[in-house]
């Protein structure tokens, strides 16, 4: 047995340790450890609710916008009030455009060089490549010309002997099995994706004002005017101007990324037997099209052992199912516990550090249950559910996928594939795809709406005396995010936020039974110990975001956190 610890294991987005015990080249055990603070829950104690979407789109520098718009949503559902509908559709938008950014940057900048031999590409012929790219679609990005260019600045870095971005990678690893050819159109395809994911930051930007960390949020709506002939405000103009972003970032998730997710696939088929782990899935509904969040565009729901037959829906913001479900347990984390998993509403935060120890406590994360069982979270989980609903993009995309891939692989890949670490990637992509429609969807909606007349964006809320308690939700990028709020008398007295890495990366929880990552490691190939590629590989395809997954509370100073205002 040999035991490997990984610190950190992620790229960005905070410090997850992964350990594991290898015999006979698998992993036969696994601990998924949290290792950063964060503390936004106590900042918010004793605040005005209608200022909690500003302070906990800072949980994270990347999962900004999500924070924001779920936690208004917890405010709004605490109050019942309504939204309107054009605000409806702008923070649709910013979330949609949000969300393809984070995947296409997952996928081409994250995790591709898991599964890509950079240094390899130096051996590829780029007029092959571009032969071979051609074959696949129409991307103009994939000529002779295209592949020249990206070879020449590759050899440049390999020369320098100053690898870049390409640096620290586990190239000429024997689990690499892309030919030199494919490998350097997917280093294309990652330079490429630097340009094109411009485009959805851009429409954040225009619509929220910055990114990250928008602007434009509100309780009860969004803070953008609406004009038909002012420059200042959001204009028909700008409008225009996000429609042309829009359709470059369709060009290139329909013409390249699903094509290259596709054929890492079809090259890695054997990755569609190692992964699944927890095959209960839990989703949540988004993209609500009316202004009391019972309609919506994308469906959601809970899946038990990946039978899509038993889906069950959720089916608003006030769904009884979803909210009664939701529950955290330290026993295996760095807090005083003793009472068993407790409901948000009801969440405890206090510090209990013990260093690490296998059978004991050893993360900063907690553990999530929905009815007393730990859930897999993210663009899988939503994939899986709005097939199930029967949602027809997302059966159009995630056929294309699979078809595409057994095309390729020279075999037909049946829909249990997807319950691996591969299979995230490609739902990731399907996710992605149906995303952009609903962009298109929404600008459409905004256009016709601002059309007959409505430029409404705001309904002001009215807190009432004593208590109130709300939740918000969000299918957020690497899958539900909710906020929990508890509010007296207008000011905050609980906050807590149950984020997709801490369902995903949760110690073991009340009962002992593993989180997500840790069952997915299990079993999972490992070729050299010192090089533990394999692992990485399955983790990454979750997408970890630690920061959003940890807490923080400081043990020698009443004051967390001292804030001056300018």
């Amino acid at each position: 047995m040999t035991r490997i610890t990984i610190d950190p294991i992620t790229r960005i987005e905070g410090h997850l340790r992964i350990d594991v015990e290898v015999n006979n080249g698998k992993v036969s055990k696994a601990w998924s450890s949290g290792q950063m603070w964060r503390g936004v829950e106590q900042i918010l104690l004793g605040r005005d609710p209608r200022d909690a979407w500003a302070i906990t789109q800072r949980i994270c520098g990347v999962c900004t916008t999500v924070h924001a718009i779920t936690s208004v949503r917890a405010v709004e559902n605490a109050l019942q009030l309504p939204v309107p509908l054009n605000a409806q559709y702008i923070r649709n938008m910013i979330s949609a455009a949000h969300a393809i950014h984070d995947h296409i940057v997952h996928f081409y900048h994250l995790s591709a060089l898991d599964w890509v031999d950079v240094v390899s590409a130096l051996k590829a012929d780029p007029d092959k490549t571009a032969a071979l790219a051609e074959t696949l679609s129409s991307w103009p990005g994939n000529s002779k010309h295209a592949m020249r260019a990206v070879k020449e600045r590759l050899a440049g870095f390999v020369g320098t002997g100053q690898l870049g971005v390409f640096a620290n990678g586990y190239w000429g690893h024997p689990a690499m099995k892309l030919t030199p050819e494919v490998n350097l159109l997917a280093v294309a395809h990652y330079l490429q994706a630097l340009e094109v994911q411009r485009y959805a930051n851009k429409i954040v930007g225009i619509l929220g004002s910055k990114s990250p960390h928008v602007q434009n949020m509100a309780v009860g709506g969004v803070s953008n005017p609406i004009s038909t002939d002012s420059q200042s405000v959001l204009s028909i103009e700008r409008l225009m101007m996000i429609k042309q972003m829009i359709d470059q970032l369709g060009d290139f998730i329909r013409n390249v990324y699903l094509v290259d997710v596709s054929a890492i696939g079809a090259f890695y088929a054997d990755w569609l037997g190692h992964g699944a782990g927890i095959t209960d899935y839990l989703s949540v509904p988004d993209f609500p099209t009316d202004e009391k969040g019972t309609m919506f565009d994308l469906p959601g729901g809970q899946i038990t052992k990946g039978d899509l037959a038993g889906y069950k829906p959720i089916k608003s913001f006030n769904d009884a199912y979803f909210r009664d479900g939701v529950a955290e347990s330290v026993k295996h984390s760095w807090y005083q516990g003793g009472k068993g998993a407790l409901h948000p509403y009801k969440g405890e935060t206090v510090p209990q550090y013990t260093d690490f120890k296998d059978n004991e406590k050893y993360s900063w994360v907690k553990s999530p249950t929905f009815y007393g069982k730990p859930q897999q979270v993210g663009p899988l989980a939503n994939v899986l559910a709005m097939a199930a609903a029967g949602h027809q993009p997302t059966l159009t995309y995630l056929n294309l996928v699979l078809d595409t891939a057994g095309s390729l692989a020279g075999t037909k890949i049946p829909l249990a594939g997807v319950h691996s670490t591969i299979g995230r990637h490609a739902a990731r992509a399907v996710r992605c795809a149906v995303l952009h429609e609903v962009l298109q969807k929404n600008w459409m909606a905004l256009i016709d709406n601002i059309g007959k007349g409505d430029v409404k964006t705001f309904n002001k809320p009215t807190f009432p005396k004593g208590e109130i308690q709300g939740v918000g939700f969000h299918e957020a990028p690497r899958g539900v995010l909710s906020h929990w709020c508890v509010i007296n008398d207008g000011k905050i007295t609980n906050y807590q936020a149950v984020v997709p890495t801490t369902w995903n990366a949760a110690p073991r929880n009340e009962d002992d039974a593993i989180g997500p990552y840790e069952a997915a490691l299990m079993d999972n190939p490992v070729a050299d110990p010192e090089l533990p590629l394999e692992v990485l590989r399955t983790v990454h395809s979750f997408d970890p975001c630690l920061a959003c997954a940890v807490h923080v509370t400081d043990l020698e100073h009443d004051s967390v956190v001292q804030v001056k205002a300018l």
